[in-house]
C-alpha cells in the first residue's frame, strides 16, 4: 500500500472519529439529564438496584452478539464473493437465537440480576433488552463497514440517551410504574435505538438474496466467533465487574453512588469507541495486504488522539469532582474518590483498546488469554481491597474507591502487555505516549485547583471551561503535529494537511 493510500486511511479514521466525537458530545448533553433525574427522583438505592441488573443484561447481550461488533468487518472483507446482506443476516439470526435463550433463562431465574433480592415483575422485563441490544450491535457494525458512522451517532448518542432521559422522568409520575421507572425507560430506549439502526440497515443492505440459513455455516461462525465474543465481553466486563462485585459486598446505596461515578467516567470511554467502528474496516483491509507499518502508524496515531482527549476530559470532570457529584444529591459526594480513579483508569486503558483493535484479528487467542487474565486479576484485586476496607472499618465510600483503584491497576497492566505483544507481531513499535501530555496537564491542574476555591456554581460554570481551554491550548501547541491535525481538518483542507506531513 502506498503512502497516499495510507494517508487516505488515516483521513477516513479521522472523519469517522470526528462524527463519533460529535456523538460523544451529544451523548454527554443527553446523559446528564438522565443522571440528574435518576439521582434526584429515584434515589440512590433504586439506582443501585437498576445498575446491578443492567450490568448482567448488557454483558449477556454482548456475548450473544457473537463478537460481530468487531468481527463482522472481517467476515464482510473475507466474503466479498457472497451477498453482503446474507452475511449480516446470518449473524443476526445467530444473535437472535442465543439472546432469546438467555432472555428466557433470566426471566425464569432472575436472582443473578438482582443480588439484593429486591425486584418487581416489571423489573424482570429488563431481560427483553438482551435480544434488542445484541441486534443493535450487529446492524450498527454493518453500517460502520460502509463507513456510515452517522447511524451509530443517531442511535447511540441521540435516540437512546434522550429516550431514557425523557421516559425516566415520565414513568416516575405514573402510578404502578414509578418504582420500576428506570427499567422501563431503559427498555424503551434500547428498542428505539434498534429501530434507528434497522431503518438505516434495510436501506443500505436491502433484503437478502436467496438466503438460506445453513446449520453447518452458522456453527462455523459460532466457533470462529467465540474467542472474539469472549474478548468483547471481557473488555466490556472490566468496566462492569466492579459493580457486580460491589453488589455482593456493599449496600445498594454504595452501588448507586458508584454507578453514578462510573456513568460520568464512562463519558471519556466513549471517545475510544468513537474510533472503533471506522478503525476495524481500515485495519482488516491493511491486513489483507500485510501492510503492518501502516497499521502500526494508525494505532499510534489514534491512540494518542484518544489519550489526549481523555486526559483533558478527565481533568475537567475530576478536579471539580465533588461539585459535579453533588449535583445528583448530597449522598453522592462520597463517590468523588471513585470518580477520580475511574477517570484515570480510562486514560491508562487507551493503549490496550487500540492495540486490541488489531490483536483480535492477528492474535485473537493470545489476546483472549490476556483479557481473561486481566479481568481475573481485577476481580481478585477488587475483592482483596474491599476486604481491606471492611477490616479497617473505613465505610461504604471507600469500598467504591477500592473497586475503582483495582480497575485502574488492571487496565494499566493490560495496556502494557497488549502493546508489547502487538509490537512483536507487527515488527513496529506501539507507543501512544508523548511528553506533551505532561506539559498540558500541569497548568490545567493548577487552574483546576484554583477553581476549587470558588463557590460551587462558579467552579462548575467557569472552572470546567477554563480547565479544558488551558489543557487544549497547550496540547495543541506542544503535542499536535501536522498529521494529528488531520483530525480537525476540513475535507477541503485535508490534502494540504497531509502534504505538509509528508
Amino acid at each position: 500500500m502506498n503512502s497516499a493510500t495510507s494517508d487516505d486511511d488515516l483521513s477516513a479514521i479521522a472523519k469517522g472519529g470526528k462524527q463519533n466525537v460529535l456523538g460523544f458530545l451529544l451523548r454527554l448533553l443527553a446523559r446528564i439529564p438522565f443522571l440528574f433525574i435518576a439521582g434526584r427522583l429515584y434515589g440512590v438505592s433504586e439506582v443501585g438496584r437498576f445498575a446491578s441488573a443492567l450490568v448482567l443484561v448488557e454483558l449477556v447481550a454482548l456475548l450473544c452478539s457473537m463478537g460481530e461488533k468487531r468481527g463482522l468487518a472481517q467476515r464482510l472483507s473475507d466474503g466479498e464473493e457472497h451477498h453482503p446482506a446474507n452475511l449480516v443476516y446470518d449473524g443476526m439470526l445467530l444473535a437472535l437465537i442465543f439472546s432469546s435463550i438467555a432472555a428466557v433463562f433470566f426471566w425464569l431465574v432472575p436472582a443473578p440480576l438482582f443480588p439484593a433480592g429486591q425486584y418487581s415483575e416489571l423489573d424482570r422485563l429488563i431481560v427483553l433488552a438482551i435480544p434488542a441490544y445484541a441486534l443493535t450491535e450487529i446492524v450498527l457494525a454493518a453500517q460502520a463497514y460502509k463507513y456510515d458512522i452517522a447511524t451509530t451517532v443517531r442511535a447511540r448518542a441521540v435516540v437512546e440517551p434522550w429516550t431514557i432521559s425523557i421516559m425516566a422522568g415520565a414513568f416516575f409520575f405514573i402510578p404502578g410504574i414509578a418504582e420500576s421507572g428506570l427499567t422501563m425507560a431503559y427498555l424503551v430506549s434500547i428498542y428505539a435505538g434498534l429501530a434507528v439502526g434497522l431503518w438505516a440497515f434495510f436501506r443500505s443492505y436491502g433484503r437478502p438474496a436467496g438466503w438460506r440459513p445453513s446449520p453447518r455455516y452458522i456453527g462455523g461462525i459460532t466457533l470462529r466467533a467465540l474467542p472474539l465474543a469472549t474478548a468483547d465481553a471481557i473488555e466490556w466486563g472490566t468496566r462492569r465487574v466492579d459493580i457486580f462485585i460491589l453488589g455482593f459486598f456493599a449496600a445498594p446505596s454504595a452501588v448507586g453512588v458508584y454507578y453514578m461515578a462510573q456513568q460520568l467516567a464512562s463519558l471519556p470511554q466513549k471517545l475510544k469507541t468513537s474510533f472503533e467502528p471506522i478503525l476495524g474496516p481500515v485495519i482488516t483491509k491493511n491486513l489483507k495486504t500485510e501492510n503492518y507499518a501502516a497499521i502500526a502508524k494508525q494505532v499510534c496515531q489514534v491512540g494518542f488522539w484518544i489519550i489526549a482527549a481523555q486526559a483533558g476530559i478527565a481533568l475537567a470532570l475530576g478536579l471539580p469532582g465533588e461539585a459535579i457529584m453533588g449535583l445528583f444529591g448530597p449522598e453522592y459526594v462520597g463517590g468523588t474518590g471513585a470518580l477520580a480513579f475511574l477517570l484515570a483508569a480510562e486514560v491508562v486503558a487507551a493503549t490496550a483498546v487500540v492495540s486490541e483493535a488489531v490483536l483480535i484479528y492477528v492474535a485473537r487467542v493470545r489476546n483472549l488469554w490476556i483479557s481473561i487474565s486481566t479481568i481475573a486479576f481485577q476481580a481478585i484485586l477488587t475483592i482483596v481491597l474491599i476486604q481491606a476496607v471492611v477490616a479497617n472499618d473505613l465505610g461504604e465510600p471507600f469500598k467504591a474507591a477500592a473497586a475503582a483503584v483495582s480497575l485502574m491497576i488492571a487496565l494499566g497492566v493490560a495496556s502494557l502487555v497488549k502493546a508489547v505483544l502487538l509490537t512483536k507481531i507487527l515488527g513496529h513499535g506501539i507507543n501512544n505516549w508523548r511528553w506533551a501530555l505532561v506539559y498540558a496537564v500541569a497548568p490545567a491542574v493548577l487552574v483546576g485547583w484554583l477553581a476549587t476555591h470558588l463557590p460551587e456554581w462558579a467552579e462548575l460554570a467557569f472552572g470546567i471551561p477554563l480547565i479544558l481551554a488551558t489543557y487544549g491550548f497547550v496540547i495543541w501547541k506542544r503535542g499536535f503535529g501536522p498529521e494529528d491535525r488531520v483530525l480537525f481538518a476540513r475535507n477541503k483542507d485535508k490534502a494540504a494537511t497531509i502534504a505538509v506531513s509528508e
